[in-house]
């Protein structure tokens, strides 16, 4: 599934429950959106908020993702929320350069579950967690992985710097291609001809979507039992046996250009929302601890992310028990890999005192199983010892725990490792010229 919008999940149906009133809406193919100017033309993907449709723009002539509110009161604060955020980057990105993904208009829409307010953004492919999975979790090159967190790190740059905005969610799922994966779902490229109109036998309102959502939900139950192995997050380092055994895919022919997506979530610097941010594999220390936080929590997300694009695993992946919680578990694998948080960090939180006694030592978690970034790079990657170094120096920096300490999305982008080609290609220029002269 090519999912063009945040709200677009990539696994299990929304249900039929969740199509009544203050519900979703349901979209039949051929529908009609804002009075007539776009024409629903497959379901791309859902979130709890939205439903997202492939639509065809007949002022334009082009594709865009129709996301569709819930029409329920509390959702329909959280579109004006994100509408807010995306016009804001749309305004300050004129020539669509920043890497961010673009609000092209937004209506209200009134069907049988209330007024649903609708976003239709540009048509973007898959998730960087689709690309993972496509490639069997076994992590891209690293000339992917730089094209890739340019663009993160260009868009970042973008929101921190330029509009004082916080993403606040920024993972995999969340960053999309600019292409689809597979040509054929995309609907320029496969040249498929757009719906103009209801087919014949669509008049039932909303019952082609219930009929799409009963047949996905019986397939899902026949690969329910495949699909156990493929799931992740159960602990770091774990892979589903196919993952495991099948290589990755050539790559080749992807585009690996992307953009940040969701800002359903985001904040403005100066005005923030909610104490507690970020999916779990990706959250910062700081926010664990509710010290407050600021843009560098998203640079500490990027940081898990291109770990995740090099090795195809999540850096973290924590898990509570009988014993101790799945924050402190978090904590805990955060100083196994960096070293003891500094004592002044450890205990400065709202929630340290749950987490570290007075000395800044983990109550209920004593021993800890140090392992270097960069071993663990070697062993969960094809990178040799020297790409494992140079990829670690880039990446240690944006998993500091003192957030002030973390580079910025602007010095990322100045960073050797980002320029890697560059100082390549000096390097071959600089051997061919001592070869001339040697001649000589």
């Amino acid at each position: 599934m090519s999912c063009s919008s945040s709200s677009g999940s990539e696994g299990e149906e929304e249900g039929f429950d969740a199509y009544r009133k203050g519900g979703y809406h349901a979209v039949r193919i051929g529908d009609p959106f804002s009075g007539g100017r776009y024409i629903a033309q497959r379901k791309l993907g859902w979130g709890q908020f939205s439903t997202v449709w492939l639509a065809f723009d007949t002022l334009t002539s082009s594709y865009v993702a129709l996301k569709i509110q819930k029409s329920a009161q509390q959702f329909a604060q959280a579109a004006l929320h994100e509408i807010e955020f995306l016009s804001a980057a749309a305004d300050g990105d004129v020539e669509n350069t920043k890497c961010v993904v673009r609000l092209i208009d937004h209506f209200k829409h009134t069907g049988p579950n209330g007024q649903h307010l609708c976003m239709v953004l540009e048509f973007l492919g898959d998730s960087l967690l689709r690309l993972i999975r496509y490639n069997r979790y076994k992590g891209l090159k690293l000339d992917k992985v730089r094209e890739i967190c340019r663009c993160i790190l260009t868009g970042l740059d973008y929101l921190h710097r330029e509009l004082g905005m916080i993403h606040s969610d920024l993972k995999p799922e969340n960053i999309l291609l600019c292409s689809t994966i597979d040509s054929a779902k995309d609907p320029v490229r496969s040249g498929v001809t757009p719906v103009l109109e209801k087919p014949e036998g669509n008049a039932n309102g909303g019952a082609s979507t219930m009929n799409m959502i009963e047949k996905k939900l019986k397939r899902r139950a026949k690969r329910a039992v495949a699909k156990i192995s493929e799931r992740r997050g159960s602990m770091v380092g774990t892979l589903g046996e196919e993952g495991s055994s099948k290589t990755e895919r050539c790559l080749d022919g992807i585009d690996m250009r992307c953009k940040v997506v969701d800002f359903g979530n985001a904040c403005w610097a100066d005005k923030q929302f909610a104490e507690e941010i970020q999916t779990r594999q990706y959250r910062a220390p700081e926010v664990i601890l509710k010290s407050g936080y600021s843009f560098s929590v998203d640079m500490w997300s990027f940081g898990c992310t291109a770990f995740e694009l090099v090795t195809g695993d999540m850096l973290f992946a924590p898990r509570g028990c009988i014993d101790y919680e799945e924050d402190e578990d978090h904590l805990a694998m955060m100083m196994e890999l960096l070293g003891k948080m500094p004592r002044k960090i450890a205990i400065g939180g709202g929630k340290s005192k749950e987490f570290f006694d007075r000395h800044g030592d983990l109550k209920r978690i004593r021993r800890l199983k140090f392992r270097e970034l960069e071993q663990i790079l070697i062993d969960k990657s094809k990178l040799t010892e020297a790409e494992a170094k140079e990829f670690a120096e880039f990446l240690r920096p944006i998993l500091e725990f003192a957030p002030d300490k973390r580079p910025t999305a602007q010095q990322c982008l100045e960073h050797p490792w980002m320029n890697v080609k560059t100082q390549n290609n000096e390097d071959h220029v600089e051997a061919q010229m001592n070869n001339l002269h040697m001649k000589g």
